[in-house]
């Protein structure tokens, strides 16, 4: 019963807190916010006796929301504007749309006053063509003017226009190919090259690694990124990877020898008192203690090591003007390090971390072409990041 009680208070509680926020909506004029929230609730079970206060906000809400949206649509209207013209469609859609999901849920019983809630519903489908091929009519238009501009922002301008214009009249007129010709001409093209100014070669596959911009993923949507020119491009941007130095250590082995010493568990052994006797539990069992030695052990402990290190600048070109426009200094090290060991006497002397030098054995060195190679991997994401964090123009 105790269960059933609480059940009860907890949905009334849910039911009032939905009710409250649903009517601060309507004195807010959030008026779509207050229906959602009644249908929502009565879409369960809108005959329930509980959810009458639904019906009333949602018959409100309606009247209010469809006022509010014929007065905009003939303020719109008489302004005779053009850029009016996609808020008029969009609203014609909101009405259409708000009906619609309402249609469902008809009936909605009014039970105290013995009727149904009333939504006046009204055929909006000529609005919205005529006013769907108005805007279309203006975008297409205003898009054709804006094409002549030779400006690349307005280009992209056209080109989010038409795709608006693609999505509400699916094939109108020639929009696809004038939308590829807009992000063709909206586009920043961005040639890049490399310039070894070491006195080291650079391996060739390095060179088209850094130039293979797939793995970037830095072309979007306004930029694109070549590595050889293409035929009938002009590009907006040049950008210079410029090998500075290229510097790889020689190979180098350190030997040492070190002695360790500690004491370690070596099993256990009765503990006795001062008096040289077992000491014995509360049962008469000699308490056993671990057994401490001291433990000693050599080890001849060798360290290969080799490193690179690459010092690069990235430069920004203005092709148009031929200006630098930023320079980024990068520099990438790459190590190559392997350390193994051998040991005579008791192991356990050692750091226990140490160990895995005892597992290890010589290796051959890396070539410097590998090194060289392994270190601009590192390169590659610093450019990447630079590229990423320093767009050629504000999109």
């Amino acid at each position: 019963m105790k269960k059933i009680t609480f059940l009860i208070a907890f949905f009334t509680l849910i039911t009032s807190c939905g009710v409250k926020q649903a009517k601060n909506n309507l004195t807010s004029g959030n008026y779509d916010a207050t229906i959602d929230i009644a249908i929502s609730n009565l879409r369960s079970n809108k005959d329930k006796k509980g959810n009458q206060d639904y019906v009333y906000l949602l018959e409100e809400a309606f009247a209010k929301a469809k006022e509010r949206d014929l007065n905009t649509i003939t303020f719109l209207t008489k302004e005779n504007n053009p850029s009016n013209l996609e808020k008029i469609f969009n609203t014609y859609m909101a009405l259409n749309d708000r009906q619609e999901k309402i249609k469902p849920l008809l009936p909605l019983k009014l039970l105290n006053e013995g009727r149904n809630a009333i939504f006046p519903f009204d055929n909006y489908n000529d609005q919205i063509i005529s006013s769907k091929n108005a805007l279309s009519a203006y975008l297409y238009t205003n898009a054709k003017s804006l094409m002549l501009t030779k400006n690349k922002m307005n280009y992209r301008r056209v080109y989010d226009d038409l795709a608006y214009l693609a999505k509400i009249n699916p094939n109108y007129k020639d929009v696809g190919k004038m939308m590829d010709e807009a992000q063709f001409k909206g586009t920043d093209f961005v040639i890049v090259y490399t310039k070894n100014a070491s006195n080291m070669i650079i391996p060739a596959q390095l060179q088209n690694d850094l130039l293979d911009f797939k793995s970037y993923k830095l072309n979007d949507k306004w930029t694109v990124f070549h590595s050889a020119k293409q035929k009938d491009i002009n590009y907006d941007y040049g950008m210079l990877i410029n090998f500075i130095s290229i510097l790889v250590s020689p190979e180098q082995i350190k030997e040492r020898e070190f002695i360790k010493e500690r004491q370690v568990v070596d099993g256990q052994k009765k503990q006795v008192d001062a008096n040289g006797n077992v000491v014995l539990d509360r049962q008469g069992k000699p308490i056993m203690i671990d057994n401490l030695v001291n433990a000693t052990v050599k080890i001849y402990e060798v360290r290969q090591f080799k490193s690179c290190q690459i010092t690069a600048k990235v430069d920004y070109v203005d092709n148009k003007t031929n200006q630098s426009l930023d320079s980024f200094p990068i520099t990438s090290d790459f190590v190559f390090e392997n350390i193994y060991s051998t040991y005579k006497g008791d192991r356990r002397a050692a750091d226990t971390n140490y160990y895995a030098y005892f597992d290890k054995k010589v290796v051959p060195f890396p070539t410097s072409e590998q090194m060289v190679y392994d270190t601009g991997e590192d390169l590659k994401a610093k450019i990447n990041s630079v590229i990423t964090r320093n767009q050629f123009r504000k999109q």
